[in-house]
């Protein structure tokens, strides 16, 4: 591996070596937290399968309901009955963290309390096959609200983990080697001096004994 330019001096040494301890702590923490997002991403992608299965079967089953329906009535009954709605759903959003990812939370509220008002039109002029379609839609909202909810914290989980991923790759494999053959690099320009400025005194050392004794 190729040595970026570096001082070699004991300062730098230690400066290098303080960073190669950061940065292996930090290898560790993400380390961590890249194992911990993936097992709460698997948990949220089974709670999202599970919870498809279940709201694909709901529309399934709403949308026979509304076949029925349209079976049973005229085409002009049906859309005057469901012309003018009655009932509102309005969707609010927050936040809450998971390990620095901020997920979303969907939470619902409707105009009106009671739960009769889904049903917009008289029930003299229409079938119990309508009621049931509007009654499985309505059962089958907050289940999509939170299924919106999972798809999205799936989403962004999965961002997270790939900028962990990286950055855990990036101190394995880049700059904690990189860092480790610069301290090699430096340990050894300095022994080399060590030695030299040795091997100086001792010349030195002679060349003063033999004006001094002659040997």
């Amino acid at each position: 591996m190729a040595v970026k330019q570096v001082n070699p001096t004991r300062m730098e040494l230690s400066r290098l070596k303080k960073k190669l301890n950061t940065a292996t702590r930090g290898h560790k923490l993400l380390k961590d937290k890249r194992d911990e997002l993936m097992r709460r991403f698997l948990e949220m992608v089974r709670e999202n399968r599970a919870l498809r299965m279940k709201v694909e079967e709901q529309i399934r089953m709403a949308n026979s309901n509304f076949v029925l329906a349209k079976s049973s009535m005229s085409d002009e009954t049906l859309k005057a009955a469901l012309l003018a709605p009655k009932q509102e759903v309005y969707v609010s959003t927050s936040y809450r963290n998971v390990m620095s990812v901020d997920i979303p939370v969907f939470k619902t509220d409707t105009r009106t309390p009671d739960p009769n008002d889904i049903y917009s039109y008289g029930f003299a002029f229409t079938s119990a096959d309508l009621d049931d379609a509007v009654k499985s839609l309505s059962d089958v909202l907050p289940d999509l609200i939170k299924l919106a909810e999972i798809e999205k914290s799936c989403q962004l989980m999965a961002d997270e983990i790939e900028k962990t991923r990286r950055r855990v790759n990036a101190l394995e494999h880049v700059m904690i080697p990189e860092t480790q053959e610069q301290i090699r690099y430096i340990t050894r320009k300095l022994d080399e001096n060590e030695r030299s400025t040795q091997t100086r005194l001792m010349k030195v050392k002679d060349m003063m004994l033999q004006q001094a004794h002659g040997y």
